[in-house]
């Protein structure tokens, strides 16, 4: 912590910038585990990557050096003794926040530390280092499978169902081609934008055609990869707007696909005539979609153009596997 910066911070989660930084880093890790086919030992050992951070409070002073510039000072010195620790030998926790004594009397965050765990870190030049240990995995757990962007049982506008032929990770896999998503929509076509180095993720935005209709948009607002999606939609009405969320659950080889459709947003003229459409033809229109894609899956599979993994090499399963490991890793890295 240096002197004159502001943090925004409470004495009962600590730093949400700290938590929120993790947060975005592990979301981004399990998209890469997703996404990756590749098998080399880099690509292969991503999920075992992890964050750790630490919070120091002391004085320091400001040396140039070769046109550049340093920090000096024994909190300095302190800090980068604290690089080299044996947190996560002593304590088991791969990932993590340690603030020192100093940062917690700084900070008033007396009170947060009564749920972390005390650790002392012993150096031959400097005094013994307290430090209160953060596990940050819980909060990844959390945010994880937290009601992000739910659609309330109130708010239904329609919803479908249906049985997919394919593993879980594979109509994941699907469900985030246009080609596929096209036909589930019955669309003439989707266009992605706004992906995450290549990929579809939170903030993506695929463009949907139908015809001679204004073209519309979904964004991507809320992803757990194999459980759901949860998009913006704009519609045909214009200003009217609503939400989609596809849920998927396992059923042995097969995949159980959900579509729910809120009730509209924006003006109240757009809202009405949305919803009185919708709630004629959309369940009609979902499930028709459903079947069509559940179809093509099909013939596709029988032609071989669509392989389906062995349930040993199931995709869901190595990617399950894949970020429970990181998240019990007690790699240090």
């Amino acid at each position: 912590m240096l002197p004159g910066c502001e943090a925004t911070r409470s004495s009962a989660t600590g730093f949400p910038a700290l938590r929120k930084a993790y947060i975005a880093f592990r979301r981004a890790i399990e998209q890469i585990v997703i996404n990756t086919t590749c098998q080399c030992n880099a690509c292969a050992n991503i999920s075992a990557l992890d964050l750790k951070f630490l919070v120091h409070y002391g004085r320091f002073s400001i040396s140039q050096l070769r046109g550049t510039e340093e920090l000096v000072g024994s909190a300095v010195n302190e800090l980068f003794r604290l690089l080299k620790n044996h947190i996560t030998d002593a304590t088991g926790i791969g990932a993590y926040t340690a603030y020192t004594a100093e940062a917690v009397e700084a900070l008033g965050l007396d009170g947060f530390t009564t749920t972390l765990i005390r650790h002392e870190e012993t150096y031959t030049d400097v005094d013994a280092l307290t430090m209160w240990i953060q596990d940050m995995h819980p909060l990844w757990e959390q945010d994880r499978e937290g009601p992000r962007f739910h659609i309330d049982p109130d708010d239904v506008l329609a919803r479908a169902q249906a049985e997919l032929p394919v593993p879980l990770g594979v109509a994941w896999e699907l469900l985030l081609q246009p080609t596929y998503r096209s036909i589930l929509y019955g669309l003439d076509r989707q266009e992605p934008s706004r992906r995450r180095q290549g990929r579809i993720a939170e903030g993506s935005v695929y463009t949907c055609y139908h015809g001679r209709s204004p073209t519309t948009t979904q964004t991507v607002l809320a992803m757990q990869p194999m459980k759901r999606m949860v998009t913006e939609d704009t519609t045909p009405i214009p200003g009217a707007r609503v939400f989609d969320e596809v849920g998927l659950q396992s059923s042995g080889d097969s995949t159980v696909l959900t579509i729910t459709t809120s009730r509209a947003r924006g003006p109240r003229l757009s809202r009405v005539v949305n919803d009185l459409v919708g709630r004629r033809f959309l369940g009609r229109r979902l499930s028709a979609g459903l079947e069509e894609l559940r179809t093509v899956i099909e013939r596709e599979i029988d032609r071989g153009e669509l392989v389906v993994p062995a349930p040993n090499d199931n995709i869901a399963s190595e990617v399950e596997a894949a970020v429970v490991n990181s998240l019990s890793s007690d790699t240090d890295d």
